[in-house]
């Protein structure tokens, strides 16, 4: 059995649904379908997601609403038409926006998950849809039906370990199942999203609780590239990583997939190939729990802008104990997540993404550092970017770190910041993000030419 997601650019309208509808009878172990909400159809467009986030948004400020509601009634409805499918679909899909809209008009909490839920919803009942249209078995599986339980955090929804025994009971079932990704149910019966992009992670936790032989993520890509195609052109392509390398390369700005989706697989030992829909003979980028044999320590270099670093200062910092960890509590008092935290004898840095860290927010956090740390220096430097270099056993081979910093001189470009820590697998610079594409670059001119 092969679970297979499909991503928003592969749902994005009747003529990639068509498509994946023919990958997916094209293989009969193809058994467990995961979909995404549509994406964009082309460059300019919405995601659905993105649509209904803004009907929301409307909904809760008491603002007219009805022209982002028939965008969204025109993209599903154009769908279904083409496709030749019974209207009765809109009107499931159009019963469950309008609940989610009630919900959010009431005041309760579940009303925008509920809501942003609908894209995936909308996909999946539209799928189930076209393929028994087509004449093979299919049913539509709610991730409630599923078994998919989750806990409710900020941030997005975890996975409870009970889900993995209630989705294995799926295998007793004959025909194709399509389940919508991005949601879950928690044990109170609340409906949950995962943190954006979540489909992806859906589609893991389905293929480690079926104990798949195999998942497929299709996308729009024939494989993972080694850097960004947008900053390196013509990139090598990537025949197979591990699941740790590709969990950094995603952290660090892949986004051909989620950083957290891997995991329920990894656990599985699950092997995960990652496809292109409209290219489906293309052989992709395998990512499995064992190295590969393969040339080269570096497999990949990934980046990523939108940085800040706060840095702070105090003469005799490492003899003051739990000095760290009171810093850290501050973010936290605050409700700031770090990203990378490296330190000196009388300095340490806090790397965050700038979106944690708003201007009034800073205010009162560079206040209670000062306050509370009597600290001697704070300074908060923005618009950073940092770039990850990764690949395993790295930390077994001489000269990784002397190629990369002359790689940085070569384009000009000064590192304000190095972190490799206690990871095996990848070291991090941080640069100004004017710099980002030279420091790129000459990363890959170096490592990869």
């Amino acid at each position: 059995m092969k679970v297979v997601k499909f991503g928003g650019s592969s749902v994005a309208d009747a003529g990639q649904i068509n498509k994946i509808t023919d990958i997916i009878e094209s293989d009969p172990s193809r058994k467990v379908i995961v979909v995404s909400a549509p994406g964009k159809r082309y460059s300019g467009d919405t995601k659905v997601t993105d649509l209904l986030i803004s009907l929301g948004e409307s909904v809760a400020q008491k603002k007219d609403y009805e022209e982002s509601y028939g965008i969204i009634s025109d993209r599903f409805q154009s769908m279904i038409a083409e496709l030749g499918l019974s209207n009765d679909v809109w009107n499931q899909i159009k019963a469950k926006i309008d609940a989610s809209i009630a919900l959010i008009q009431k005041g309760d909490k579940q009303g925008m998950d509920a809501l942003k839920s609908c894209g995936e919803d909308g996909s999946a009942l539209i799928v189930s849809a076209y393929i028994q249209y087509k004449g093979v078995p299919a049913s539509y599986v709610n991730p409630k039906e599923a078994g998919i339980l989750v806990r409710d955090q900020p941030g997005g929804a975890i996975v409870l370990d009970e889900s993995f025994e209630k989705l294995y009971q799926l295998r007793n079932r004959e025909e194709i199942l399509v389940i919508p990704g991005f949601f879950g149910f928690t044990p109170e019966d609340e409906l949950v999203t995962f943190s954006r992009g979540g489909s992806d992670i859906t589609g893991s936790i389905v293929a480690a609780g079926l104990k798949a032989e195999l998942y497929e993520n299709f996308t729009d890509v024939d494989s993972v590239y080694c850097v960004n195609p947008m900053i390196v052109e013509n990139p090598k392509q990537l025949t197979s990583l591990t699941y740790r390398e590709m969990r950094e390369l995603s952290y660090a700005g892949f986004s051909v997939f989620h950083d957290e989706a891997l995991i329920p697989a990894f656990k599985e030992k699950i092997p995960v190939c990652i496809k292109n829909t409209n290219n489906p003979s293309a052989p992709g980028t395998m990512i499995v729990a064992e190295l590969p044999e393969r040339d080269g320590d570096v497999v990949g270099i990934a980046s990523d802008t939108g940085f800040l670093n706060l840095y702070v200062s105090k003469y005799l910092m490492n003899r003051e104990i739990g000095f760290g960890r009171r810093l850290l509590q501050i973010l936290e008092d605050e409700g700031v997540s770090f990203e990378h935290a490296p330190s000196g004898i009388d300095d340490m840095s806090v790397v965050l993404r700038e979106n944690q860290l708003p201007k009034v927010k800073e205010e009162i956090v560079v206040q209670r550092i000062k306050d509370e740390l009597e600290v001697d220096m704070v300074l908060i430097e923005r618009e950073m970017a940092m770039i990850m270099i990764v690949g395993e056993g790295m930390n077994q081979s001489v000269g990784i770190a002397s190629s990369a910093a002359s790689a940085f001189r070569k384009a000009k470009v000064n590192i304000e910041m190095i972190n490799q820590g206690s990871s095996e697998v990848s070291m991090m610079f941080g640069v100004k993000s004017q710099n980002l594409s030279a420091a790129v670059q000459s990363l890959y001119s170096t490592f990869f030419e």
